[in-house]
């Protein structure tokens, strides 16, 4: 054993070495091609880009295009074919687009982050991919139209990822190639020229699935007026947006019938949480599966599986007695709640929550382009948020708030929120970064479905974060978590074990699945 430990650790070293001159061959790539494309201080100072252009398509058809980008992250993607416009747009809160048939919508899934990365990436000119959580991977040697390439492949810190190839003789983009709104897009540049300081492609082929576009660009701007209302929806699909401060009083009022509903489910859940080191790699994988049902509003969990495995008796056993644990610890806090309130109420006096109500985003956000969709399968309005710059936050939740932009999906008439989509814009530091530093770009999404046409139940939860503690430790987690398989508590879902008087029961095998 002792023999073979030398080899081993050699090997490891070896595959070390190996990544880590990878790892600086792709950075001397992507060094190469930003020097080409006019040095990282011309295109440090590109605040927008549009390029506009004509092309064939089909049989002799003709069509305009029109590409618009702007710092930090907006984007916008418009091909005009027989006055019909197939148009792709993120806006920094929300992804969008409008089919050929005319139908408007928003992106969800894996379609809308794929678009949020295209306009990371074409924002961030590759000029700094480290510090906007972009990592960049050597693949190796490629061909692009019979001339020999270097092929990169580019991920965001969603995990998306692009494969560019560079010209091994100019250093400048010849070829990208990625999925854009659940579509498989290559596009192929040509034809560079500069435009102040910058080699700009006035060739361009598109093909999106089975379609391609030879485009030729007749005008590239940089710096131009782009204003924002380019890449909202279209004015004529927004709505009046109601009374948010009554509709957002309706959701808190409405919050503790819906709890009381959702103690009636149990469910299974699934979560995958992934550990990344700074570059990109994955540390650590974990999943794990539990049972659930909820009390008091919130979730209580009893893990069965971990990473496959199912429990042994005795790990089985521990779990149930957390599980029993953390439903004491609610009980009593709840008990506690409830006789402050008494108390208040004997005083005629009214008690302030100790947790921040929804009206902290009425102060602390501005909404925006509010519409009316379908959300699985149910009426939503749903509207963009985005920090509000004449507010001062004082407390920490308001600082929290204040650092989100997003997207949020709210059935009015269940007075729930279907799903919503959030990151932060900026740093968000606990005791002034000693602590801790949540980065910037950190997200996540939480999305529902109505069930049994009484309540909205969660479905889907995901995050991406970036964390540094104590100024020293610095690490990316993405968690995962999957809801499936509810039914109402009935005698084949209830646990056997004890439970103080009141208390919800506790499903330690994974519920079988309603028939």
């Amino acid at each position: 054993m002792r023999a073979r430990f030398p080899i081993a650790l050699l090997a490891f070293t070896l595959a070390a070495g190996a990544y880590s001159a990878r790892a600086q061959e792709a950075e001397k790539i992507v060094s190469q091609y930003v020097k080409a494309a006019g040095g990282s201080k011309a295109l440090g100072k590109i605040q927008t880009l549009t390029l506009e252009g004509t092309f064939s398509y089909g049989d002799g058809k003709t069509g305009t295009y029109t590409l618009d980008t702007r710092l930090p992250n907006r984007y916008y993607s418009e091909l005009l074919v027989d006055d019909k416009n197939l148009i792709e747009a993120y806006n920094g809160k929300s992804a969008w687009h409008q089919t050929a048939s005319g139908e408007l919508g928003t992106l969800v899934g894996a379609e809308g982050t794929q678009l949020e990365a295209a306009a990371q990436f074409y924002n961030s000119r590759l000029l700094n991919p480290k510090k906007i959580k972009m990592t960049v991977t050597l693949v190796g040697p490629a061909q692009v139209r019979g001339k020999d390439a270097v092929q990169l492949e580019v991920a965001t810190a969603t995990s998306v990822k692009r494969q560019v190839f560079f010209d091994a003789q100019t250093h400048l983009i010849v070829k990208e190639s990625a999925t854009v709104g659940g579509v498989e897009e290559v596009i192929l540049y040509d034809d560079y020229r500069t435009v102040d300081g910058v080699k700009l492609p006035y060739k361009i082929e598109l093909r999106r699935g089975s379609d391609a576009y030879e485009i030729n660009v007749t005008r590239a701007l940089i710096n131009g007026t782009v204003g924002e209302r380019v890449f909202d929806f279209p004015k004529k699909s927004q709505v009046q947006l109601p009374d948010l401060k009554a509709l957002f009083k309706e959701i808190d009022d409405n919050q503790k019938a819906i709890d009381k509903i959702k103690e009636n489910y149990a469910g299974s859940q699934s979560e995958e949480q992934t550990e990344l080191e700074g570059d990109g790699r994955v540390k650590k994988r974990e999943r794990s599966e539990y049972t659930f049902f909820y009390l008091n509003g919130e979730e209580i969990t009893t893990l069965v599986k971990k990473d496959g495995k199912t429990l042994s008796a005795e790990e089985q056993k521990k779990e149930n007695e957390k599980t029993q644990k953390r439903i004491e610890e609610l009980q009593k806090r709840q008990a506690k709640k409830e006789a402050k309130e008494e108390k208040a109420k004997e005083e005629g006096k009214s008690e302030d929550s100790d947790e921040p109500g929804i009206e902290v985003f009425l102060r602390a956000c501005q909404f925006v382009n509010p519409r009316r969709e379908r959300f699985r399968g149910q009426d939503v309005l749903v509207f963009d948020f985005e920090p509000n710059p004449e507010f001062k936050p004082h407390k920490m939740e308001e600082k929290v708030v204040q650092k989100l932009a997003g997207v949020v999906w709210i059935d009015e008439k269940a007075h729930d929120v279907a799903r919503l989509e959030a990151y932060f814009t900026g740093d968000m530091k606990f005791a002034g970064g000693l602590l801790a530093n949540l980065q910037k770009g950190t997200s996540f999404v939480f999305e529902q479905e109505y069930v049994n046409d009484e309540v909205w139940l969660p479905t889907y939860m995901e995050a991406h974060v970036g964390v540094r503690l104590l100024l020293v430790k610095g690490f990316k987690v993405s968690v995962v978590t999957r809801y499936s398989d509810y039914k109402k508590f009935n005698v084949e879902t209830l646990s056997t074990i004890a439970k103080p008087k009141g208390a919800a029961d506790v499903p330690t095998d994974p519920p079988a699945k309603p028939r």
